[in-house]
């Protein structure tokens, strides 16, 4: 079973939910925190990191001896990372998705496969919890081969819980993609449900089984809890606006350790989720 954690927009309990799920179902689970431009799982489960991997993407390299100028790179690139400029080729790495095609294209084979590094991958375990986060290197912004890289680092946990980006951009869909279930954070005010949409739109899209979880449930209005319904979108966990939760979370503490009450609530909710992935969930 792979279950994405979601949410429209940042601030929402994301981490809060995957960190706890995790916890409360323990061996054989794996935490993969995709937020890989600011992970924060970690915070809360003080893993033992016992490996670290840079990680890296490919990008063109262009022999100017065997250069001609042709221009057929350059025109193959649908994201400007190659422009001629009278007979030289200038390579913008920031901008290549590594696609590949300028090597295809290339007559004289005057481009060959460099690399950049994108950041690195850590990887280890809280107890028996397994544990794996993306970290990217500052000033990058191609952040999807990273999370596709964490994604793959499931060491045959039977449960994996991911941990995704915040909104409904590329990294969103990277984080999501292949997972059994998709459970959508949200709160119950006029941001969180703009946002919610979004997540949910997006979603669809990719045809993933989802729920909602409402957190600080008892604030705000009633209309996440309305459109939810209209949606046949299933609450599958309330929060509450809890001093204790709060204080918790602002000493880095799990909810399901400062109150042990919760660890089954968890439990029930990934029961929950079973419930509505007939098939239990398949490895990808």
């Amino acid at each position: 079973m792979i279950i994405s954690i979601a949410s429209g927009k940042g601030g929402t309990g994301k981490t809060t939910v995957a960190t706890n799920l995790a916890l409360s179902l323990g061996k054989g689970t794996r935490l993969l925190d995709c937020d890989v431009e600011e992970p924060n799982a970690h915070l809360f489960l003080h893993p033992e990191i016992t490996e670290t991997e840079e990680v890296s993407t490919v990008i063109p390299i262009i022999d100017d001896a065997l250069c001609t100028g042709c221009k057929k790179c350059a025109e193959i690139c649908r994201f400007r990372a190659l422009t001629v400029v009278g007979k030289k080729v200038l390579v913008f790495p920031e901008l290549c998705h590594s696609c590949g095609g300028c090597m295809e294209v290339c007559p004289e084979g005057a481009v060959t496969e460099g690399k950049r590094q994108l950041g690195v991958m850590e990887s280890g375990h809280c107890g028996e919890l397994g544990f794996s986060q993306g970290r990217l290197r500052v000033g990058e912004a191609m952040s999807p081969p990273l999370i596709k890289k964490v994604q793959k680092n499931r060491n045959d946990a039977s449960t994996i819980i991911i941990d995704a980006p915040p909104g409904t951009s590329c990294p969103v869909i990277a984080a999501m993609k292949g997972s059994d279930f998709v459970l959508m954070v949200t709160e119950p005010t006029p941001f969180g449900l703009h946002d919610l949409k979004l997540a949910v739109e997006a979603v669809k899209i990719l045809g993933i089984p989802s729920g909602l979880i409402i957190n600080r449930a008892d604030i705000g209005d009633d209309r996440v809890v309305a459109y939810a319904k209209e949606e046949g979108l299933p609450i599958l966990m309330e929060i509450p606006f809890d001093r204790k939760i709060a204080e918790a979370y602002s000493c880095g503490i799990p909810i399901v350790e400062a109150m042990p009450e919760w660890k089954n609530k968890f439990r029930s909710l990934y029961g929950r989720i079973e419930k509505l992935v007939p098939s239990g969930g398949q490895p990808q």
